[in-house]
């Protein structure tokens, strides 16, 4: 009973969120566009507001769960814009109005519309990294990284592309994908026949997959281990494999799995360097003590969109980026795709390229 309460206030200030931001853009079309049907304008703007919920209601409203998306990044960047335009009007003379309205206008579809273009263009971060190892001294390896692509509805077959494209220009002799590959379910990437293309991805010693929080939101680990499996990724749950010659390579469950095994338990005795997969980089002191070389994580996307960077960097040891301990090279990428809103305002879309040397001890 003591939810019901929290609920209805929730409810209540949700609400008054929607109608201030849509107060703002109605007074905005009033004012530029001389548009005065209030009416039609609120129904589409509550529309709008509950889209995501409408979006679940079953696969015939996915174009609400898209609107749905797009408006948490209208929610996010609203709240920052609208009250400083707001308080800027009240301060200037009135005159200035409609300037300071148009201003504000252009800035927030500019934000969102460089996100877009952030999140659906990516780049490759290039990182160079020594190992000392006797065995394998003088010789290297590459490996290309990619995390958190969340394959659904707006994170479709074309970006898969773009990431085999770009992997495969590397000729990499190791695909590392660190979790969060399909956006909860694997239901999109069936529908769009993202396996034909995901098969087209190359590596001298295989592709490699791990699970992130978000396969187990979705509750299908199964059918997204089998599908990801038929596209010729082995997945490593909770296991310690040999790449003979190569490496020890160890995939772990995400934390979210509570009952997931230490990683001293899947730690191995072998003269080959140690790789981990870990999704959630909420631990690299573990992996260091325990000598393992590198860890690959991502999860954190960096934020996503300004300034959440700033919670994630409080959040996590390492939110972003490569750092050099005593024994481990641990690296935290802001992923290829995305969740939710497809706008990335503090990060791009991003493949890692990371050169291993091996020298002597």
């Amino acid at each position: 009973m003591k939810k019901i309460p929290a609920i209805i206030l929730v409810f209540l200030l949700y609400n008054s969120v929607v109608y201030y931001l849509g107060w703002n853009i109605q007074q905005f079309l009033h004012d530029v566009c001389h548009m005065d049907s209030v009416l039609p304008f609120a129904i589409i703007w509550v529309i709008i507001a509950y889209s995501i919920l409408i979006g679940r209601i079953n696969h015939s409203f996915d174009l609400f769960t898209i609107i749905g998306y797009y408006w948490m990044a209208v929610l996010q960047y609203g709240l920052m814009i609208f009250p400083l335009t707001n308080l800027v009007i009240w301060l200037t003379p009135t005159t200035m109005k409609i300037p300071i309205e148009i201003i504000a206008a252009l800035l927030f579809v500019g934000v969102i519309a460089i996100g877009v273009y952030f999140a659906y263009a990516p780049v490759v971060r290039r990182q160079q990294i020594t190992i000392p190892n006797n065995k394998l001294a003088g010789q290297s390896l590459r490996i290309s990284i990619g995390s958190d692509f969340h394959f659904g509805l707006v994170m479709r077959k074309g970006m898969l592309k773009k990431f085999v494209e770009l992997s495969n220009a590397e000729n990499p002799d190791i695909v590392l994908l660190a979790g969060d590959l399909v956006d909860d379910v694997p239901y999109w990437y069936g529908k769009y026949n993202m396996a034909e293309e995901m098969l087209k991805l190359r590596a001298t010693y295989g592709v490699y997959g791990i699970l992130g929080n978000h396969e187990y939101y979705g509750k299908q680990l199964k059918e997204t281990i089998y599908q990801m499996e038929q596209s010729n990724i082995r997945m490593l749950i909770d296991e310690t494999i040999e790449i003979p010659g190569v490496c020890l390579l160890t995939g772990r469950e995400d934390a979210t799995n509570k009952a997931r095994k230490k990683l001293e338990d899947l730690q191995q005795p072998s003269e080959l360097p140690w790789l981990i997969m870990d999704h959630t980089p909420d631990d690299i002191e573990t992996p260091n003590a325990l000598g393992a070389n590198l860890q690959v994580s991502g999860h954190t996307h960096r934020g996503q969109m300004w300034p959440n960077q700033f919670i994630t960097s409080k959040t996590f040891p390492l939110d972003y980026g490569y750092k050099k301990m005593a024994h481990l090279h641990a690296i935290t990428t802001s992923g290829f795709g995305f969740w939710g809103p497809p706008v990335r305002t503090n990060s791009r879309s991003e493949m890692w390229v990371v050169d291993i040397k091996f020298t002597e001890l």
